[in-house]
C-alpha cells in the first residue's frame, strides 16, 4: 500500500468533516452541548463530524477497524485499524474558541503509518506518511532547533479527568513557567503537536489523552524530525495515557523535567 498517496486521500476526507464543522460553527450554541463525563463536552457535531469520516475511510482500506472518540468504533477483519477523534478541542469550538480539530491515523497492526490533522478555522492541513515527512498545506514542516529548555516554549493541556496526578502536574508547570519562555495551553493535542512538527513549540507534554487524541500527531512529529515517548523514555507503544513529545534536541532534558515530577 502506497502510505503517500493514500495520506492525500485522508485529507479529503478530514476536510469533508472540517466544512461540515465549519458551518455549524456558525449557529451553534450552548444549549446544544451534552456531557460524557464531568467537563467532557459532545454535541450533534462530533458525533455528524464522525460519521462522515468514518463513512468516507471505509471506501480507502475495506474492512479495516475504527477506534473513535465517539464510540462509533467497529472491529474489522483486516490488519488495519484507524484511530479517531473528529472534533479535537470540543470545549474551544462550543465556546467559539480556536482551535479545533480532525485528527485521523492509521496504524498497520501496532505502527501508525499515516496521520493527518486539520485545524479546522485556520484551514491548516498536516499531514505526514511512514517514511514520506511532514508536510502542512503541501509545504514540507519540520521541528525547530532549539537546543536547552531555557530557550523553548512549551505546550501542555490541562486534565480534566485523573485529578490524582495533578498535584504533580501542577509543580512540573511551575517547573516549565519558572525555566522556559513560557507555557502554552490551546485547548487541541492534535493541535499542539502539529505545532511542534512546524517548529512554533519546542516541547508538549500531556497525561490522560487517548490513542485518537495523539498518534496522528506522533507520526507528524516523528516525521518532521521530532521524538515522541511516555513520561518514562519508551517511544512504543505511544496510548496518551502520557506523552511527551520534542523537537529531538531537548529530549533528554525535558523527560528528566516530567519524569522527575510525575513518574511516582
Amino acid at each position: 500500500m502506497n502510505y503517500e498517496d493514500l495520506s492525500h486521500q485522508i485529507c479529503v476526507v478530514a476536510q469533508e468533516a472540517g466544512e461540515f464543522i465549519r458551518g455549524e460553527a456558525v449557529s451553534f450554541n450552548l444549549d446544544k452541548v451534552k456531557s460524557k463525563a464531568y467537563h467532557d463536552l459532545v454535541s450533534y457535531v462530533d458525533t455528524e463530524a464522525e460519521k462522515i469520516v468514518v463513512e468516507g475511510l471505509k471506501l480507502l482500506i475495506p474492512g479495516a477497524s475504527f477506534f473513535t472518540e465517539e464510540e462509533t468504533s467497529e472491529r474489522g477483519s483486516g490488519e488495519y485499524t484507524w484511530y479517531i477523534d473528529p472534533l479535537d478541542g470540543t470545549t474551544n469550538f462550543v465556546h467559539g474558541v480556536s482551535p479545533y480539530s480532525v485528527s485521523i491515523a492509521l496504524c498497520r497492526h501496532d505502527e501508525v503509518v499515516a496521520g493527518v490533522i486539520y485545524d479546522v478555522p485556520s484551514k491548516e492541513m498536516y499531514r505526514a506518511s511512514k517514511g514520506g515527512g511532514a508536510w502542512m498545506n503541501g509545504k514540507r514542516i519540520t521541528v525547530s532547533v532549539t537546543a536547552t529548555v531555557d530557550k523553548s516554549l512549551i505546550a501542555t493541556g490541562f486534565p480534566v479527568r485523573k485529578f490524582e496526578r495533578l498535584t504533580e502536574f501542577m509543580k512540573c508547570l511551575e517547573h516549565f513557567i519558572r525555566n522556559s519562555h513560557g507555557v502554552r495551553r490551546m485547548g487541541s493535542a492534535s493541535v499542539d503537536l502539529a505545532h511542534l512538527a512546524m517548529g512554533k513549540y519546542d516541547a508538549f507534554f500531556e497525561y490522560g489523552l487517548n490513542p485518537w487524541d495523539v498518534l496522528a500527531g506522533a507520526l507528524i512529529v516523528r516525521e518532521a524530525g521530532g521524538r515522541v515517548t511516555d513520561f518514562s523514555g519508551r517511544e512504543y507503544p505511544i496510548t496518551g495515557a502520557e506523552i511527551c513529545a520534542t523537537n529531538g534536541k531537548i529530549s533528554d532534558e525535558v523527560l528528566n523535567i516530567v519524569s522527575g515530577f510525575m513518574i511516582i
